[in-house]
């Protein structure tokens, strides 16, 4: 586990919806950023954005990782030394979104803020904010977009889940599930996966959300059908994994769609180089921006006003599909405009 103290005594403006203005401190005013990992490049542009909106705010800021996707203990560690700095608030990127819960109540009962940031809590109002994208509409994106670019052959597919880790953190069923729907399957209870009887799909695997995961999943899958088209990753490093098992038995040939989501520079370059066929873009440095202007808000007045997208009840961050092979109906846009937005 790591900290980061980042201090300056410039001001910023809420944006994002947010309203209103939020002060420099003359005081040190403690705030957290709790990630999953350390070097995942998803959560490396989310400390960046964390980093400068402390510096702008005058907050101290300190950073926190556990040691691999789904260190429930690091994460627990985390929150009770920031309990014991007496921190008025911290963002947190659960690797359990139920697990974590119990520690999260202890954090506002002893009066800290909690936005959760990507992955819901299990329930989602355990945390008094969460900023995210619409895992479930990012999935949903680059489903109906396998879909229409396999056209009627999608009736006769053979499809790969590459999924995250198998206690299924919400993020981790929502993308899968939501790439179901938009594909057209039966997803039977929408909040787990495995439980669908769909013949084309061949089986999930785990991958950690991890390159080398990503390829022994899909060799996995191979085995067990060897005929696979249609490639679901839970995140574009697990889809760089699955295309090196695919290139190993000569499927690198353009007979396999591989779709993902995150949108950072080296998946999106993927995509360009039709590694990827679409993926759909999350925005981490806007969540995290957005986080620390709540919780600097909050530390001036005490207040905490509602803060969701309407229909939903978290606040949707965005998500975009990228791809150059654009579908009717499917509203995406090309490598050009998502390596001018991507990060990593």
């Amino acid at each position: 586990m790591r900290s980061v103290l980042v201090k300056s005594c410039l001001a910023g403006a809420i944006a994002f919806g947010i309203g209103g203005s939020v002060p420099a401190f003359a005081d040190d005013v403690i705030v957290g950023l709790i990630t999953k990992t350390e070097g995942n490049p998803f959560f490396v542009k989310m400390r960046e954005g964390a980093q400068e909106k402390a510096g702008e705010l005058g907050l101290e800021l300190r950073t926190f990782a556990g040691d691999f996707d789904g260190d429930n203990e690091s994460q627990i560690a985390a929150i009770e030394s920031l309990i014991a700095a007496g921190a008025k608030g911290f963002a947190i990127v659960p690797s359990d979104s139920s697990a974590i819960v119990p520690t999260i109540q202890q954090a506002r009962d002893s009066g800290l803020l909690v936005i959760v940031l990507d992955t819901p809590l299990d329930p989602i109002d355990a945390a008094d904010y969460t900023f995210a994208t619409d895992n479930r509409e990012a999935g949903r994106l680059i489903g109906a977009w396998a879909l229409g670019t396999m056209g009627d052959d999608a009736a006769n597919a053979k499809i790969a889940m590459l999924d995250l880790a198998v206690n299924q953190p919400t993020v981790d069923f929502l993308r899968d599930q939501g790439f179901m729907q938009g594909f057209g399957i039966d997803v039977k209870d929408p909040n787990v996966y495995g439980d669908e009887d769909d013949p084309r799909i061949c089986g999930h695997e785990m991958t950690g959300g991890a390159e080398e995961g990503g390829r022994t999943a899909m060799e996995t899958l191979l085995q067990r059908c060897p005929d696979i088209n249609v490639v679901y990753t839970i995140n574009e490093p697990a889809a760089a994994g699955a295309w090196e098992a695919l290139k190993s038995v000569g499927k690198d040939d353009g007979s396999v769609l591989v779709v993902s989501i995150d949108g950072g520079c080296p998946g999106v370059t993927n995509v360009r180089e039709g590694i990827i066929g679409a993926t759909s873009q999350q925005y981490p440095h806007r969540m995290a921006s957005m986080a620390l202007e709540t919780i600097a808000k909050f530390a001036e007045t005490g207040d905490k006003p509602p803060m969701v997208t309407q229909g939903l009840d978290f606040f949707d961050t965005g998500a975009t599909l990228i791809t150059d092979r654009p579908v009717d109906g499917v509203p995406s846009i090309d490598t050009e405009e998502g390596l001018a937005l991507c990060w990593g």
